[in-house]
């Protein structure tokens, strides 16, 4: 009967870190300044690579007046999208996207 009932306390004090843990992963969930590949990683929702050879991090997306990037299929931005609400003006063709021309400026689309 000594056995169940110290399974029973480490359940107890294992559960509450173990749910600690699923917050924030491995591969999801990364919090800014953290390696990723993807966009769909960082809590923010923008994959940032300085350059072409450095690595991605996650970084916050732009604010209002700041450099930015339409969002792609790429998931890996050399500038971040906008912050909710606001619009980045830019150029959105195909040829902007391929020759890395398609950086804007974020700007709130109510502002006439």
């Amino acid at each position: 009967k000594v056995l169940p009932a110290c399974l029973l306390l480490a359940l107890l004090l294992l559960g509450p870190a173990l749910s600690e843990q699923d917050k924030r992963g491995l591969i999801f969930n990364l919090d800014i300044g953290e390696l990723c590949l993807q966009s769909a990683q960082c809590k923010s929702g923008c994959c940032h690579r300085a350059s072409g050879l450095s690595l991605a991090r996650c970084a916050p997306q732009a604010a209002e007046f700041q450099g930015c990037s339409p969002k792609n299929i790429y998931g890996v931005y050399y500038k971040c999208p906008c912050e909710r609400g606001l619009t980045c003006d830019a150029d959105k063709t195909i040829v902007g996207s391929i020759t890395n021309k398609n950086f804007g400026v974020c700007k709130d689309p109510q502002d006439k």
